[in-house]
């Protein structure tokens, strides 16, 4: 059921971001687009770097993060509680939707969507969700407390930069 209410949205966001990346050249010329999605790219990178230098700096994120422990207090609390597979999907579906809007993953998303095909960004983004998704349900206790915060911080930061510099060298008319 979790893993059906969260794909599902974030699914249908990766879907709704991809035509906002679709109708978002049409009103302005491709070549603004595409730096702006670099210049986007460069922001999202440099700043998450900038949090895990931080998080280094302050010795915060070495292990799992803090909301590990209140998530899983919370399922200790509403563990006597029998829910049924429907209300755990919905509950799941409009919890990811409403965490993911405006999220990095989505103007990322209608960045992409904006200067490359739409259809590709849809299915790689989807099929990208799906996977993360399968292993926060299936392994995500164990993930969550193996893997730092800041790890996970940094490979964004540097992905993130990884993209600009792709779309430096590319450029809008690839």
């Amino acid at each position: 059921a979790v893993f059906v209410g969260a794909a599902g949205a974030l699914v249908a966001m990766t879907i709704l971001s991809a035509a906002m990346g679709l109708v978002l050249p049409t009103l302005l010329p491709k070549e603004c687009t595409h730096w702006a999605a670099v210049i986007l790219f460069v922001y999202f990178g440099g700043k998450l770097l900038l949090e895990a230098v931080k998080m280094f700096q302050e010795g915060e994120g070495d292990g799992p993060s803090s909301e590990l422990n209140d998530v899983e207090a919370e399922l200790k609390e509403g563990a006597s509680k029998k829910t049924s597979f429907y209300a755990v999907m919905v509950q799941a579906f409009t919890l990811t939707f409403v965490a993911e809007w405006g999220d990095r993953s989505q103007i990322s998303t209608v960045a992409l969507a904006a200067a490359k095909d739409p259809l590709g960004v849809v299915l790689g983004g989807s099929f990208g969700h799906c996977c993360c998704t399968s292993l926060a349900v299936l392994g995500g206790g164990a993930l969550a407390s193996s893997i730092s915060e800041r790890s996970v911080v940094a490979a964004g930061g540097v992905l993130f930069l990884i993209f600009a510099l792709h779309g430096l060298i590319v450029g809008p008319n690839e």
